[in-house]
């Protein structure tokens, strides 16, 4: 794999686009104008930014949605769209490390989300279909560990069993089955609930980024067109926008890429999941009489790998080991931010906060989470309170075996962010050719270069704004990745991800 100096991409699998975006319409709400007076604002117009909106205007409050760029764009439209309570191997860890009854909390509220979408699915079309899930294993050593996870999900109320008639992929040799799961159509089920928000004193503001939070009474969210005032606010910007409770040393990100594929052999009846680093993923979609099959995996630390073109490439690979694969149609990637104790981070957002709320940290299991992170932050606000709120509360302490990693990672960011500024600057560099990119030192300063297929040379800060850990090139998505806590910049320095805010300064 290439080096952080210098960095080029060949021809890459597929159309570069999200299979979501490129099946469905474009959005156009306007954005916000004056200022704004409402029960709730909520920031962030993915799943758990609209799944609190709809269920907050169920319940009778009026609510702005304030999205930066185009509402469903972001996170939410770049997932495989599994709607499953079935996350890798996760309840032997939650059983041991919550006990049984926050285990089982845990499940309902995931369980309880695939219902959620069935129920609205005969009001517009999303794709909505039952399908079971399997997590699998493909090393014989690893079977305790499937025995281990179905009995844990068992004692939860789930719908598991052991399995070793697993109809792909080739590799495995058991696995967990969960029934009654299912798929979807993330963005015809989200704009389709956008439609219903909208009105009745609602609204849905695109290109309206929120800049500050006042937490007082009442709040107030600053964006760069105007202020929304409210009696309570949801962040629910993947990344929260406001950081005053440390979540950046809290959950750490991670990215996977996926390809929509067209595949000679038949149909997989289920989606498919194997654990491990990195992860597979499977699962088939059709849309319009056309059978695509999704293949996704090769996660890694974002900022951190090496190229992630050769990513592409290796599920590519991957995805051919599997199936006779025809075509492959799309590719994108996606960021995930993950707690240690692999469950998101639903409720206040800091302790002295008491109107403010956050959903962050899915794993990579936002769906479903997101889906129950609306309903728990609705009733939160309501006053009713969720009895699914004291195991996703962002107040939790951590286990003893939660805050080694949690020690561990950070140890590693501050090694990485170290060594990054240790290393010795470069001498006068070769012209850099058309696609190629390097970080480089003038004058002791971090600087990030890269020459666009035009020959035009775009030169910003290599030093993240966030914390002044020094980037690195993503030659797939042509982008500046911060190796220490996710940040993401295009190629001229434009934040694309928090928790950085402001972008890298042109040099």
């Amino acid at each position: 794999m290439n080096t952080n100096d210098e960095f080029g991409a060949d021809e890459l699998p597929g159309t570069d686009d999200s299979f979501w975006l490129e099946t469905t319409d474009s959005t156009d709400f306007e954005p916000l104008q004056d200022d704004h007076r409402v029960d709730v604002a909520v920031v962030g117009g993915g799943i758990a930014g609209l799944s609190a909106a709809m269920e907050l205007k169920n319940a009778g409050r009026t609510v702005t949605v304030l999205e930066s760029d185009r509402i469903v764009s972001g996170v939410t439209a770049r997932t495989t769209a599994k709607l499953t309570s079935q996350h890798g191997l996760v309840y032997h860890s939650l059983v041991s490390q919550f006990g049984r009854d926050r285990a089982r909390r845990y499940a309902e509220a995931n369980e309880a989300a695939i219902e959620t979408v069935a129920d609205r699915a005969g009001d517009f079309d999303c794709d909505f279909q039952r399908r079971p899930a399997y997590t699998y294993v493909s090393d014989e050593n690893d079977r305790g560990k499937i025995r281990q996870e179905v009995n844990a999900a068992r004692s939860v109320g789930l719908p598991a069993s052991f399995t070793e008639d697993i109809p792909i992929p080739s590799d495995a040799v058991a696995a967990v089955r969960f029934d009654d799961q299912a798929q979807f159509h993330p963005r015809k089920y989200l704009l389709g609930l956008a439609d219903e928000i909208s009105g009745d004193g609602c609204d849905i503001f695109e290109q309206t980024k929120a800049t500050d939070l006042d937490s007082g009474s009442p709040c107030k969210v600053t964006t760069e067109r105007g202020t929304v005032t409210a009696d309570a606010v949801v962040v629910a910007t993947h990344f929260p926008f406001s950081d005053p409770a440390g979540y950046f040393a809290r959950q750490f990100p991670k990215r996977s890429y996926v390809l929509a594929t067209r595949i000679a052999d038949p149909q997989p009846e289920g989606m498919y999941y194997r654990s491990g680093e990195p992860y597979f993923s499977v699962r088939p979609h059709e849309i319009d009489g056309e059978s695509f099959v999704l293949v996704g995996g090769q996660n890694h630390k974002t900022g951190q790998g090496g190229s992630t073109a050769d990513r592409y490439r290796a599920v590519e690979r991957e995805a051919r080991n599997h199936f006779d694969v025809e075509e492959v149609v799309y590719r994108w990637s996606t960021q995930d931010y993950r707690t240690t104790d692999s469950v998101p981070f639903v409720g206040t957002l800091a302790p002295w906060m008491d109107d403010v709320y956050v959903a962050t940290g899915f794993g990579g299991w936002g769906m479903t989470n997101g889906i129950a992170a609306g309903r728990i932050l609705a009733d939160e606000i309501a006053g009713s309170g969720s009895e699914w709120s004291n195991v996703f509360d962002p107040g939790r302490l951590p286990s003893l075996s939660d805050a080694k990693p949690l020690v561990r990672e950070n140890a590693t960011i501050g090694k990485r962010f170290v060594e990054d500024w240790a290393r010795k600057p470069q001498g006068t560099r070769e012209p850099l050719s058309k696609e190629e990119a390097r970080v480089t030192r003038e004058d002791g300063n971090a600087i990030a270069e890269y020459r666009d297929e035009d020959g035009e040379l775009h030169r910003v800060s290599a030093v993240c704004t966030h914390l002044k850990c020094v980037v690195a090139w993503n030659d797939a998505e042509k982008t500046w990745d911060c190796p220490c806590h996710g940040s993401r910049f295009d190629f001229d320095g434009v934040v694309l991800d928090g928790p950085a805010v402001r972008d890298l300064p042109k040099k």
